[in-house]
């Protein structure tokens, strides 16, 4: 009985499994591509991805978790804020690591050759992309359920503007999501200051990656709904399918 209940829940949930499952998976071979790099060339370069990868995990946990409580009402109103905020302080940390690309301009790739350190910067970026995506789309799933489809794409726009605000002043202002917890005064104070005298970069940079990070969100989105829509069409019956078919024109 308790092994049917297993495959049923299994069979329910197959395509979240296997998100959570990918996700898992593409992490582990990023760790294990820089352990490799560390223990052939004896240099730490790139180490750093891991902690940024740990980092892109809190949004995504933060957001299933708040998926997973939001049918609840009581939970709704009294623990999804909380959870929201922590949420928005930690987001950035997911696509921030497109950002980490940079680092192959830089010399000093001892050792290890140029396509290798290509593999291990854009898998464990595109990981923390996805990381961030599909955490917004969590969020974005709650604001729609709650206050109506407008105000869910107002949140993604909002959302996405802000991160790329957040993500300028962690790669440029070396500020991060700890600082506003331990020092949240001085912390708002230097924010405030780029926020009322802005720079050409911090503008051209906010726009450009928000314009960038839409275009992702945006496709991964519209594609996710294309399958679902294969899905509904292919379980629907030729009477189904013929009944929303527009009708020909008389002749």
């Amino acid at each position: 009985m308790n092994i049917h209940r297993i495959k049923n829940f299994v069979q329910r949930n197959r395509h979240n499994i296997a998100v959570f499952v990918l996700l898992n998976a593409a992490c582990l071979i990023c760790i294990l591509l820089v352990l490799a790099r560390v223990a052939y060339t004896d240099t730490t370069r790139h180490a750093g991805l891991i902690w940024n990868l740990f980092l892109a995990w809190i949004p995504f946990i933060l957001a299933y978790f708040a998926h997973a409580i939001s049918w609840r009402r009581i939970w709704l109103y009294l623990v999804i804020p909380v959870i929201a905020f922590l949420w928005l302080l930690f987001f950035p940390n997911a696509p921030y690591m497109l950002t980490d690309l940079q680092d192959l301009a830089r010399a000093g790739g001892v050792g290890a050759p140029l396509w290798y350190d290509v593999i291990i910067v854009g898998w464990c970026s595109w990981t923390g992309m996805l990381l961030g995506v599909i955490s917004l789309y969590l969020m974005q799933d709650i604001v729609t359920r709650t206050f109506g489809r407008w105000l869910g794409w107002g949140f993604v726009f909002v959302i996405s503007a802000a991160s790329s605000f957040g993500i300028y002043i962690g790669r440029f202002v070396r500020l991060n999501s700890w600082d506003i917890l331990q020092d949240p005064a001085e912390t708002t104070m230097e924010i405030l200051g780029l926020v009322i005298d802005p720079s050409l970069r911090l503008a051209a940079f906010t726009v450009l990656y928000t314009v960038f990070f839409l275009f992702v969100f945006l496709l991964l989105y519209s594609f996710s709904h294309m399958l679902q829509e294969q899905t509904i069409r292919a379980q629907s019956t030729p009477e189904q399918l013929a009944s929303t078919q527009p009708t020909s024109a008389g002749r």
